[in-house]
């Protein structure tokens, strides 16, 4: 794996600031751009990102509160976390999160492994990361939010099966029992019935196998699910919306 990366930060971010008193709503896509995700699919995403990042951005509430981070597995660096469109040296020491209302949307190509595993551990490390850094300054958060996105099984770097994803389950089960974040595990496209098992096995409440790359309504849905968590939301409204997500019928347009 190559060591060149790209500069840590463009220069619009360098003093990005929410308004003082927002309530932060962290929110990490986790999502796959492995091989399998070549053509249609990554295309359908990047097209998805930026029209939700346009939506995201008109809605008041929601710009001034989000926060994006996004992690990616496959591709060229493996598992890779972006601020924004740009790619970060995971030595930089720099926080992906860009507030919704700053955020843009990066332009993702599809190849290489699925290392699922190790991009679901990162992105439990950056929202553990950020909430720490918003302790530290006293500013207050929402329940944070995490996508894991794929078509396929994890492997190992060389592309093969592996068994690694079961110490994750331990793991998740603590950080859910605790509410330290919501993880919704969506399968797209070809995922075969193994995969539906590990995604179920992530998130018991929140999983689904969805016909095709509906990647628009997915983050709709994702939207819906950050506005309901500012209002104070029961389990059950989540769990509403993400079962009209399942069958394609959008609770938030109800």
């Amino acid at each position: 794996m190559s060591s060149e990366y790209p500069p840590t930060m463009p220069a619009e971010y360098a003093d990005i600031e929410f308004e003082n008193n927002a309530q932060r709503l962290p929110l990490v896509l986790c999502l796959d751009i492995s091989s399998s995700m070549a053509g249609a699919p990554i295309q359908t995403l990047n097209t998805a990102l930026a029209e939700w990042t346009r939506e995201l951005q008109e809605d008041v509430s929601l710009s001034y509160s989000v926060e994006v981070a996004v992690v990616t597995f496959g591709g060229r660096f493996g598992v890779c976390s972006w601020r924004g469109p740009q790619l970060l040296d995971p030595r930089a020491g720099v926080s992906p999160f860009v507030p919704a209302h700053m955020f843009q949307a990066p332009q993702l190509a599809a190849s290489g492994v699925t290392l699922m595993t190790e991009a679901l551990e990162l992105s439990m490390r950056i929202v553990a990361a950020r909430k720490a850094e918003l302790r530290a300054s006293g500013l207050q958060y929402y329940r944070p939010q995490i996508c894991l996105v794929t078509d396929g099984l994890p492997t190992d770097a060389t592309g093969h099966f592996t068994e690694t994803w079961r110490r994750l389950i331990p793991v998740l089960e603590e950080e859910q029992r605790n509410r330290r974040f919501r993880l919704y595990a969506i399968g797209v496209g070809g995922i075969t019935e193994l995969g539906e098992q590990v995604l179920r096995s992530f998130a018991p409440k929140f999983n689904a196998r969805i016909q095709g790359f509906p990647f628009r309504e997915l983050l709709q849905m994702m939207s819906a699910s950050a506005n309901a968590e500012q209002k104070g939301a029961g389990d059950e409204v989540f769990e509403k919306i993400f079962s009209q997500f399942k069958t394609q019928r959008p609770a938030w347009e109800s």
